[in-house]
């Protein structure tokens, strides 16, 4: 429940044109995000990027906090009236892969590149702090900006959420937003409820007795039991669940042998469950753990699972959905704002879980170079995009802590 404050107190300003300023802004923004994409980093080593964060968000006059969540950076916005607090969130972790773009502007750093977008992230996310930085005198409440490390499934957010991010003060709502390649450069995907699954991984490990591959008969064969396993695994979804519920079963590794004449020992199979309801992700695993347990027996092997739980699913709130949507609206006009879930993961579900809030999508492919699929090497985006998630987070945090009387200019044929 978001806290009651008193009504603002100071006279009213003509509705700012968000994308106009976001527009004015780009060539900072391409600056930014090129020189991020150059000098990649890892979850929990972001320390060249945080730094940059860090000294521009001083530079803009807000307070900063460094070392949060080992190297995430906070900054503070205080309006001059009070009134609610938002954050918002960008996460700036690079992924381990080999870059093969052919770019000007491609990884110097082997091994590691921004192949989902966060280079990009975190150049509107400055932006949005010169934007906002610039009418902080008309501001009502505090817009709290979260530059997180290591959203990559290595527990970022939740780091962040222990070094008391979510605190002093509390926000009143948070919005985080994900430049998406599955959508054309002009659109936005808004929707209410789950907006991306929550994630787990499990490892099932298969013990038999190896030997000669030439004696079959004189070994238990783990590699046929783990293949039988994966093979039985999808009948999960189709007969386990209700068909109205989105549920994944995945298998991405399959690990046994090291010759082509020896039965090995062991075969480990690993994998990840996606869904958007957590007693259906607890059934889910009951029946991996049965499944693989006895059909491993019924070929003489011996199955154990242990599980990891990576995110919870993203759950977008009304409230804060509907702001999103009319800012959103505003911008890109209804005709180009879609609703889609996603079964991709993301750490900002830990976040929502303890604040209201919303997640939303700014499409950034125009069919060409940025026609690849996230954490891809070969990943780009159309840079325009970056206008686009400025100006919808610059309209949705408005709602919040900006006095903006006047009726939004609906922009009926997009862009």
């Amino acid at each position: 429940m978001m806290r009651e404050y008193a009504p603002l107190s100071m006279p009213t300003v003509p509705r700012p044109d968000f994308r106009e300023e976001a527009t004015a802004l780009f060539d900072d923004m391409v600056r930014v995000r090129r020189d991020l994409h150059r000098h990649p980093e890892l979850g929990f080593q972001e320390t060249r990027t945080a730094a940059i964060v860090a000294e521009t968000l001083t530079g803009l006059g807000l307070e900063v906090q460094t070392g949060v969540g080992q190297t995430g950076v906070v900054g503070l916005l205080e309006g001059d009236q009070p009134g609610p607090t938002v954050l918002l969130r960008f996460d700036m972790d690079a992924l381990p892969i080999q870059e093969e773009s052919d770019h000007d502007y491609v990884s110097l750093n082997p091994g590691v590149m921004h192949a989902c977008g966060h280079d990009g992230h975190v150049a509107m996310g400055l932006a949005l702090a010169r934007i906002f930085a610039a009418r902080q005198s008309q501001m009502a409440g505090s817009l709290k900006f979260l530059f997180q490390p290591a959203e990559e499934g290595l527990g970022g957010a939740l780091a962040c959420i222990a070094d008391g991010v979510l605190e002093e003060p509390r926000p009143d709502a948070a919005l985080a937003m994900h430049l998406w390649s599955p959508v054309s450069v002009g659109q936005a995907r808004v929707n209410d409820g789950p907006a991306m699954a929550s994630s787990s991984v499990f490892t099932i490990t298969v013990e038999g007795r190896g030997g000669h591959g030439a004696a079959p008969h004189l070994c238990t064969d783990p590699i046929l039991a783990a293949a039988q396993i994966v093979v039985s695994l999808q009948s999960i979804v189709s007969r386990n669940t209700n068909p109205h519920e989105s549920i994944v079963v995945s298998i991405g590794a399959f690990e046994a042998g090291t010759t082509f004449n020896v039965i090995p020992e062991r075969a480990v199979l690993k994998g990840t469950v996606r869904s958007y309801d957590t007693p259906s992700h607890r059934m889910v695993y009951r029946r991996i753990l049965e499944m693989a347990t006895h059909t491993a027996t019924a070929f003489g092997c011996k199955a154990t699972m242990e599980t990891v739980a990576i995110v919870a699913a993203v759950v977008n709130a009304s409230e804060p959905t509907a702001a999103v949507r009319a800012a959103a609206r505003r911008v890109l006009g209804q005709a180009n704002i879609l609703e889609h879930r996603t079964m991709a993961a993301e750490d900002m579900g830990f976040i929502l879980q303890e604040v209201p809030g919303c997640y939303f999508f700014v499409g950034c492919s125009n069919g060409n170079s940025t026609s690849f699929p996230h954490h891809h090497p070969r990943f780009d985006f159309d840079e325009r995009a970056m206008i686009d998630g400025v100006a919808i987070m610059a309209e949705a945090a408005a709602h919040y802590v900006l006095n903006s009387p006047q009726p939004p200019i609906d922009r009926a044929n997009g862009r």
